[in-house]
């Protein structure tokens, strides 16, 4: 496996607010889209839909964005994932965003696994694990 993944989207009309640039809270939604994108390529599935399937919900616990340089509608942004920590019921993926070769953003985004009966941490699946350790 690669050291890292590419999310590539376009830049939406929607996405922006009424001057051009992307609205900030957007911003957040690319990173957490380019993260299940980054789990769901690794896993050969929709990161999802497998985790979900086993009862865990992987939300947020922490979310940093660093913002560079604007990015406007029809911008092609490529947003590379890479994995930087694993923990026992949580990791980090960080990420690189670029339109062309201007840096547009860095993120970190932390995952933690919570079971969804009892809305309490567990342990990063198996199967989970093991694609992010193919990362690091």
């Amino acid at each position: 496996m690669s050291e890292h993944y590419i999310n590539r989207r376009r830049i939406v009309f929607g996405d922006c607010d009424p001057g051009g640039i992307v609205y900030t809270p957007r911003v957040s939604h690319f990173v957490v889209e380019a993260g299940l994108a980054f789990l769901g390529a690794r896993l050969g599935r929709p990161a999802e839909r497998y985790l979900f399937e086993l009862g865990i919900g992987p939300p947020a616990r922490s979310l940093n964005i660093d913002f560079l340089a604007p990015m406007t509608w029809d911008d092609e942004l490529d947003i590379r994932v890479t994995v930087k920590e694993i923990r026992t019921h949580a990791f980090t993926l960080a990420m690189e965003a670029c339109v062309g070769d201007t840096n547009t953003f860095n993120a970190e985004l932390v995952m933690v696994c919570v079971a969804m009966d009892t809305f309490k941490t567990t342990s990063i699946p198996a199967e989970l694990r093991r694609v992010l350790v193919a990362d690091g």
